[in-house]
């Protein structure tokens, strides 16, 4: 009971159809309304490509392709002696890279040469350092701290 006072107790202000705390609505204001507010988002288009990078780093496997890819380029044998897994399920995994956007590949002779894209990589290494992963992501590898 006394949390519900509390709250009739917090200074309202009508905007629009929207009856909200006082310190909300002043700053809504400033900002030109809900519509000054949905101006200032990005256009839906971006969160629909976030969405997708996130799904495509979603699963562990697929982090650690981009992982490897952060070192250097690589063929497919190679990865799939890190990952272990058939080539269908390997190949399953590179296509969803790809259509993110997140990696390209370059056939080189019998080979396709997968490398990881420069968006994926300054991706990878926010996400890693917003982990708290302690890291020189490069050519060194994301293990070597370069100490």
């Amino acid at each position: 009971m006394a949390r519900q006072a509390s709250r009739s107790r917090v200074a309202r202000r009508d905007v629009g159809d929207l009856s909200i705390p006082r310190e909300i609505a002043d700053s809504l204001c400033s900002c030109g309304g809900v519509e000054g507010l949905v101006e200032r988002l990005p256009p839906d288009v971006l969160f629909l490509r976030m969405r997708e990078w996130y799904q495509a780093c979603a699963d562990p496997v697929r982090l650690k392709i981009l992982s490897l890819l952060m070192v250097q380029p690589l063929c497919v044998c190679v990865i799939k002696s890190v990952v272990k897994m058939a080539d269908s399920r390997l190949s399953y995994h590179l296509t969803i890279l790809k259509k993110a956007g997140m990696i390209d590949g370059e056939q080189q002779g019998y080979y396709i040469i997968y490398r990881i894209t420069p968006g994926a990589r300054e991706f990878m290494e926010s996400e890693l350092k917003r982990m708290g992963f302690p890291c020189d992501v490069g050519r060194k590898g994301i293990h070597d701290t370069g100490g």
